[in-house]
């Protein structure tokens, strides 16, 4: 048996190289029904085809700019058309772009407090009636630990957008734990897969390894086991918590 037999899960931004296909790929080998969203259509199809392979059940996607509460409402009523239900709720859809403050451009700022910020809000009020309604859910926000401690990276927008989803992840688990809901968050330090090489230059890596305790940057299945415990009756008395997974960079806030 699974730890997540009988699960309905929706995973945002799911077809990448990073944390939500590992995580989409760990909540199926446990036994869920997972529906994989991304605002890359072709990608998105590629992944769950591939993922309908291996474990030998339809694994539906959806295309989704999780800015766009329409195509958010539909996510959550086509999950609901085809399983019923909708069990856990993982908002990993995320992006940033480095810009020091000063030179930073409207569209940029809007761009990244949106898709994390925005997206995640667009997504748990979606899925929260449902949960409701049958006294019982599972919400994985993802923060980043530089909500906590900033950056000099240019990550201005970016960090005020996983500060926010801090609170958000507090004041939601607080309004909606009498309804047997749990929402916590998962605070990242530098989890590496190839798209990054694309946003941090060659020496941001090499600087953040070398203050791991652990001595090596993270990769997304540190992640998905994370996220898998707090899907998971596991921590059934944990909510409104932000955990940090950085190998030690960061030990505490």
């Amino acid at each position: 048996m699974g730890l997540l037999d009988g699960k309905v899960a929706i995973v945002t931004a799911a077809a990448g190289a990073g944390i939500g296909q590992a995580a989409a790929r760990r909540f199926a080998q446990e036994g869920a029904r997972v529906v994989v969203s991304d605002a890359h259509a072709r990608r998105v199809q590629d992944v769950a085809e591939a993922m309908s392979r291996e474990y030998g059940s339809e694994v539906p996607a959806l295309a989704v700019d999780v800015r766009d509460a329409e195509q958010v409402r539909r996510l959550v009523e086509a999950t609901l058309k085809q399983f019923g239900q909708i069990d856990i709720l993982m908002n990993n859809a995320g992006i940033n772009r480095l810009v020091p403050v000063w030179e930073m451009d409207e569209e940029t700022w809007r761009l990244v407090i949106d898709v994390n910020l925005t997206g995640t809000f667009h997504c748990t009020r979606a899925a929260l009636p449902h949960m409701i309604e049958r006294k019982s859910g599972a919400i994985i926000n993802m923060a980043s630990v530089v909500g906590w401690f900033g950056s000099g990276d240019g990550e201005a927008h970016y960090a005020a957008a996983k500060a926010a989803v801090m609170g958000f992840t507090r004041a939601v688990a607080a309004e909606v734990g009498p309804h047997g809901i749990r929402v916590n968050a998962i605070a990242p330090g530098l989890i590496y897969n190839e798209f990054l090489e694309r946003i941090y230059p060659k020496e941001f890596f090499e600087r953040f390894v070398s203050r791991v305790p652990l001595g090596r940057a993270g990769e997304p299945p540190d992640i998905a086991d994370v996220a898998l415990f707090l899907a998971s009756d596991l921590s059934r008395y944990i909510t409104g918590e932000v955990i940090c997974v950085s190998g030690g960079a960061f030990m505490g806030p």
